[in-house]
Order: C-alpha cells, then structure tokens, then sequence
C-alpha cells in the first residue's frame, strides 16, 4: 500500500512536507475516533435502547435485535462497496454518515418499532465509514502513508472514550433513548471531516488524485531487461 501511494503521488510537493504537517491525516484521524466512538457506543447500549423503548423486549429478544441490526451493517457494506465502484466514494461517505446522523437523532424520540426500525437505519449507513475515513485519509500523502494510517485506525481509541459518556448521560437522565443524543454529537463532529474531503479544495483534491499520476511502476519486462543488462555488464567485468 505504501509503496503503491508512493508511486501515485511522485512529485507532489504536499506529500514532500513533513509528517507533522499533514492536517488531512490529524484531521482523518480525529473523524475516525469520533465516528468509532459514536459506533460503538451505540452498539453497547443497543440492547438497554430496545428494552427501555419497546415494550415487553427482554434482553434475550434484545440480543437477536440486535443481531438483525449487525445483518443491516453487512447489507450495508455490501451495497456502499457496490455504490462505490459507480461514482467516488467521497460522495458515498457524505451521504451514508448523513443518513448516520438523522436516523440516530430520530432514535432520541421514537419508541417502540419505530426506534428500533431507527436504530437499524443508522447501523446500516455506518458501514462503510470506517474503511472510507482510512482510505480518504492516506490518500495523497505519499511516503508518509504508513505513518498516516496508522495515526487514522488508531482512531479506534474513541471506542473506549465514548460509551462511558453515554452509560453516565443514560444514568443521570434514566434514559438510554436520551443519551443517543451522545453518540450523535460525535457523528456530528465526525460529520466535519466528510464535509471536508466533499468540499474543501485541499481535501478534495487529494482524494480524488488516485490514479491521475502519470506516474507508473516499472514494468516486468523493463525489469527483466534490466537485470539481463547486469548479468551482462558483470560478465564483461570479469
């Protein structure tokens, strides 16, 4: 991967500058523990969401709920993966986190089916955003695209940050349903990045480089070529 990222961006005075000069990557990273802190607290707490919202929902039926909202993450997946070989995934990252963020914030107030039903929408729409703020992210930095990426997947630290907020807003207002306002919040501030690499030139460009380098990896045959000239060349010498 890096190498191929090096290949791409050859010349390209952004990915020359140092590491700590990237804004794009902190700003993918941020996103990213954001976006998996929002998930995964969701995820957590789903079961005491369902239960508390739907009546007669014991926890055993909350579980396959919540099995069936994991099967909505895959189709998810499954169908932004297909979307995203028709038109840039810039646009499907924008659009699946927008739907991320209204489904989450109609789960706040609605009860019974129909929060479920909302709770499943946003599992839906958030599949695809992990692996599109890492791909996003590394995009255009050249020789620092190790580094980079592992500055974004260490995002996954907002795993443990989040739903701890969430479990102590649930406590103090006795409502599961009320602290999704939590999770929202920092689909919100994930939203930022999403908004960033859509329309902010610097973002922008970058993500949509790939592939437009006239940069190419040396074939095969130029380098069998090569290396025939050099057996060549230490015969001669000897």
């Amino acid at each position: 991967m890096a190498q191929q990222a090096e290949l791409t961006h050859v010349g390209d005075t952004e990915s020359e500058r140092p590491f700590w000069t990237q804004y794009r990557v902190f700003h993918a990273a941020f996103a990213q523990f954001c976006y998996t802190g929002a998930q995964v607290a969701i995820a957590g707490y789903f079961i005491n969401y369902v239960t508390e919202t739907r009546g007669e929902t014991s926890s055993a039926l909350g579980a396959k709920f919540l099995a069936i909202a994991q099967g909505c993450f895959a189709i998810g997946r499954f169908s932004g993966s297909f979307f995203m070989r028709l038109v840039k995934p810039r646009y499907i990252f924008l659009l699946y986190l927008s739907g991320v963020i209204a489904f989450c914030s109609a789960a706040i107030t609605q009860r019974g089916n129909t929060g479920l039903a909302m709770l499943n929408l946003t599992l839906f729409f958030e599949s695809v955003c992990f692996p599109t703020i890492v791909a996003l992210g590394i995009r255009g930095i050249g020789r620092h695209t190790k580094r980079g990426a592992g500055w974004i997947v260490g995002g996954v630290v907002g795993g443990a940050c989040v739903p701890p907020i969430l479990a102590r807003v649930a406590d103090a207002r006795n409502s599961t349903a009320f602290a999704m306002i939590i999770p929202v919040i920092f689909f919100v501030l994930a939203y930022t990045y999403a908004l960033a690499v859509n329309f902010v030139p610097g973002y922008r460009e970058a993500a949509d480089k790939v592939g437009g380098s006239t940069s190419e990896a040396p074939k095969a045959e130029d380098r069998s070529l090569d290396n025939e000239k050099g057996s060549a060349s230490g015969k001669e010498s000897v």
